[in-house]
């Protein structure tokens, strides 16, 4: 997770984004559905037709494996919701709003970006997982990203209202489902990554 921090600390020179205390446009919600379902694809599109020797090759033993790098994703999509719930179980503070330096789209590309590089906690780490099989990981990954989608359809919270003023940065409960699907977009690159290395098994 400390990655995640990292980048949202480079946030800090956007422009501050301001928003009313409602409930989620239809244009939010929208926003938030297309990149879980569109990132929810994209692990089972990295992973399609892989062996199990092409699921664990590593290319240094320093670095992940595809199976470690879903193992991962599955974790955080349970820690980053903690995080949005935490947010939602405090009084509406919207005006802490003021605070936030970016726009969502800001938030979502920062992420993303692997240009930047810095290493998880180490509860989130592939050798912490609750995770013993990659069958394990993607059925729990796909059960929270279907809940996490009827969710964000259906919910009247007042996400924007409902604000964390961290040691990293200010953040709504909103933002922290926009940092699980530009979190898994972030690990589906690294899957390809992997995939690209020149000693990855052919089959």
């Amino acid at each position: 997770m400390k990655k995640i921090y990292y980048f949202l600390l480079l946030l800090a020179s956007f422009g501050t984004l301001t928003a009313n205390a409602q409930q989620l446009t239809q244009q939010e919600r929208d926003y938030a559905t297309k990149l879980l379902n569109e990132t929810h694809a994209e692990v089972f599109n990295a992973i399609k037709g892989l062996s199990e020797a092409q699921l664990k090759f590593k290319a240094s033993p320093d670095k992940w494996s595809v199976e470690e790098c879903v193992k991962h994703i599955a974790a955080a999509e349970t820690h980053l919701w903690k995080m949005a719930d935490s947010a939602l179980k405090l009084a509406p503070n919207p005006e802490k709003r003021a605070g936030i330096p970016f726009t969502d789209e800001q938030l979502v590309a920062a992420v993303k970006d692997r240009t930047k590089k810095s290493k998880t906690f180490a509860a989130l780490e592939p050798a912490s997982s609750p995770y013993t099989t990659l069958k394990q990981a993607l059925e729990a990954f796909t059960t929270k990203r279907k809940a996490l989608i009827t969710y964000i359809t259906n919910t009247k919270d007042n996400m924007r209202s409902h604000v964390l003023v961290l040691p990293m940065g200010t953040f709504d409960s909103y933002h922290f489902v926009l940092l699980i699907a530009a979190h898994t977009d972030r690990h589906v690159q690294q899957i390809e990554e992997v995939k690209a290395n020149p000693n990855f098994p052919k089959q």
